[in-house]
């Protein structure tokens, strides 16, 4: 595809104004929402996405960008010797090397809490379809076997009801709290692995080591950032160490996670798992969780409401514009 096909200017008309460059915006903004909250920065040009033998052309003037997905690294920067800002339109930023840009004195940015209760609410999606097979059973109603059984009722996927099972949070951020709020209303019993002190945990959640709440929670959620402490925190012995038929959900990053002892126990039948995040993605020819029995697998598509995705351009824009009066907030690096 060639550069000006994906490539939209909007600009303030001022004699200097700051060059803006959104790098890889599809995922955020496919066509269906404004990008008017950047019109009055700078001179902003956006792209659908942005192979990096094109990223000096693109951005090698610029002041900021604004990044997706797209990895930000050593060779990356050296493309871009202006930039002094960079915005991610995410919360996480592990595809940022936040050492590299503190080193060269360039800004970076994200919006913390634009996608709380869509995640959580894909988190829930997920759990549900994990014990009740809904896709699975519509598909056996409009296939016609249904019609064809003696009974009115079917059952080859046994179903499994939450109320009074315990749900392991890993990570009791904005979303981890929200994940947990949904679980008071199913009625179940909420542990959390947490920095957090358990007096300021809500009445009846209860603070547990990780290899407590790995061992006797009936569902787990992964909630917390990926950074290198958590890298592979729920490795191959927390995860043999899970009850039988247990659910692993994961709508945070897929490294956290040790893959390979997860996709050991599915195929073993010991548990079952929910997954929006892999650790490569796209995924890799092979990947062994595509392949792994009683999983379920998105492509981090959790975050994706057009909500979502309006907060995160408005939010972005809010960050970059702090940024130019000189009172920068939400800064990570």
């Amino acid at each position: 595809m060639a550069e000006s096909d994906t490539l939209h200017t909007i600009g303030n008309g001022s004699h200097d104004p700051m060059r803006i460059v959104a790098l890889d915006a599809y995922g955020v903004n496919p066509g269906d929402i404004s990008w008017e909250p950047f019109k009055a920065l700078g001179k902003f040009d956006v792209f659908d996405n942005t192979p990096r033998e094109l990223l000096g052309s693109r951005a090698g003037q610029a002041d900021a960008i604004l990044v997706n997905r797209m990895r930000i690294g050593a060779k990356e920067l050296d493309a871009m010797p202006r930039l002094r800002y960079i915005g991610a339109f995410a919360t996480g930023y592990n595809f940022i090397d936040t050492t590299e840009t503190a080193r060269r004195g360039i800004t970076v940015t994200n919006i913390p809490a634009y996608s709380t209760m869509s995640v959580a609410q894909a988190t829930w999606a997920l759990l549900l379809e994990v014990c009740n097979h809904t896709a699975f059973y519509d598909k056996l109603s409009h296939s016609g076997q249904w019609s064809g059984m003696p009974g009115f009722d079917y059952q080859p996927h046994p179903l499994i009801e939450l109320d009074g099972k315990q749900i392991g949070i890993i990570g009791l951020g904005n979303i981890g709290r929200a994940v947990g709020r949904m679980a008071d209303a199913f009625g179940m019993k909420v542990a959390a692995y947490t920095s957090r002190p358990q007096e300021s945990l809500p009445a009846g959640w209860t603070k547990m080591d990780l290899p407590t709440l790995m061992k006797t929670s009936d569902v787990i959620s992964v909630h917390c950032p990926l950074t290198p402490q958590s890298r592979n925190l729920v490795n191959a012995g927390m995860i043999a160490s899970m009850k039988p038929g247990a659910i692993f959900i994961n709508t945070a990053r897929g490294a956290i996670a040790d893959e390979n002892a997860l996709a050991d126990a599915l195929n073993e039948g010991k548990i079952h798992a929910g997954l929006d995040v892999l650790g490569h993605e796209p995924p890799e020819p092979g990947c062994r969780l595509l392949s792994a029995r009683n999983c379920i697998v998105t492509p981090h598509v959790a975050w994706a409401t057009r909500e979502t995705r309006n907060r995160a351009i408005t939010e972005a824009a809010a960050n970059l514009k702090a940024y130019i009066s000189g009172n920068p907030v939400n800064v990570v690096g």
